[in-house]
Order: structure tokens, then C-alpha cells, then sequence
């Protein structure tokens, strides 16, 4: 009983502390948050993905980049990928390059969900320090949407609907 009622608690106060610091955007309330995002220049990463080949987001510029973080744990997350397999197929010859950023504590579990939706785009392991470039990612999925200048034109937070993101990413296509 103890443990139930401190179960209870914990929720009580993760729910608490997402109202509070504004994370209505998060998986937690399966809402959506969306933003333009300012127009600020990507970070850029090197990291190797799951599949062993080198992922720099600098030489993907003169695409466009759909820059998902996700993690195997998150059902939102899990939902949206087989879209994004779709995605990369229908748009990648036409200058689409979707990037996963797995924030699993290990690779296992994000290798398991890799293999099982078989992803045709490369994913790396992501990590606070990543996170913290793109201002900090608090709850997931979160996905960037980047210009093929390499700027980030939009930012989704938590469950979206994709009809929204295939339009922008559509935009940023078409965009010279």
C-alpha cells in the first residue's frame, strides 16, 4: 500500500512540476506544442549512428533536415516513426533527410525499435549535452525542423499531428 501511495505522489509531482515549468508540450499530456523556431542556426553534431556510418549535421546542409528526438520508451515517439520511414522514402529524392537522436540510456533498446520499424534514416544516440544545444530537451518527442541553409524554421514538442509537419517540411522543400 506504501508503495502505491508513493507511486501516487511521484505523479502527483512530475505533474505538478510540468505545469509549473510550462512542459504541456511533453509526451506526459499528449498535447502539442508548436513554435516557430526564430530562425537560429543548428548546432551542429558528429556522432555515429546505429548503423556505424558518420552523421554530421554541417554536411547535410542544401537539404532538409527533419531532426527528431525520441526515445524507444515513448509511445508518442514510437507512433510517429513509421511515418518518418515513409517520409524518407517519398521526400529523401527530393532533398528530405530525416536524423533520429535516440535519448535512451543505451543503445539496446533503440537498436531493438530500429530493427523492428526498420528505419531507412540514420539515428545516433543522443545525450544531455546534445540535448542542451538544442535549448534543452525536456520531454519527448521533440522535433526540428531545419531549412536547407541549415537554420531551424520549426520546432515540435510532444504528440503532433503530422498532416501539420508534412506541410512545413513541404514548404521548406519547395523553398529555394
Amino acid at each position: 500500500m506504501g508503495r502505491l501511495r508513493n507511486a501516487k505522489w511521484s505523479v502527483l509531482l512530475l505533474t505538478g512540476a510540468a505545469v509549473l515549468f510550462g512542459l504541456q508540450g511533453s509526451a506526459w499530456s499528449g498535447e502539442e506544442s508548436r513554435a516557430p523556431a526564430g530562425n537560429r542556426t543548428a548546432p551542429d553534431f558528429s556522432r555515429v549512428s546505429l548503423d556505424q556510418s558518420k552523421v554530421t549535421l554541417s554536411s547535410l546542409r542544401g537539404k532538409v533536415v527533419l531532426l527528431n528526438f525520441w526515445a524507444a520508451w515513448c509511445a508518442p515517439c514510437l507512433t510517429e516513426i513509421p511515418r518518418f520511414v515513409d517520409w524518407q522514402r517519398e521526400y529523401g529524392g527530393r532533398g528530405l533527410q530525416i536524423v533520429g537522436v535516440s535519448m535512451d540510456d543505451d543503445e539496446t533498446p533503440a537498436r531493438a525499435a530500429y530493427k523492428k520499424y526498420r528505419v531507412n534514416y540514420p539515428v545516433v544516440m543522443g545525450d544531455e549535452k546534445l540535448g542542451e544545444l538544442y535549448g534543452g530537451i525536456l520531454g519527448l518527442p521533440v522535433i526540428f525542423l531545419i531549412d536547407k541553409e541549415g537554420e531551424i524554421r520549426f520546432r515540435h514538442q510532444g504528440r503532433t499531428d503530422p498532416n501539420v509537419i508534412e506541410r512545413e517540411m513541404k514548404e521548406l522543400l519547395r523553398a529555394h
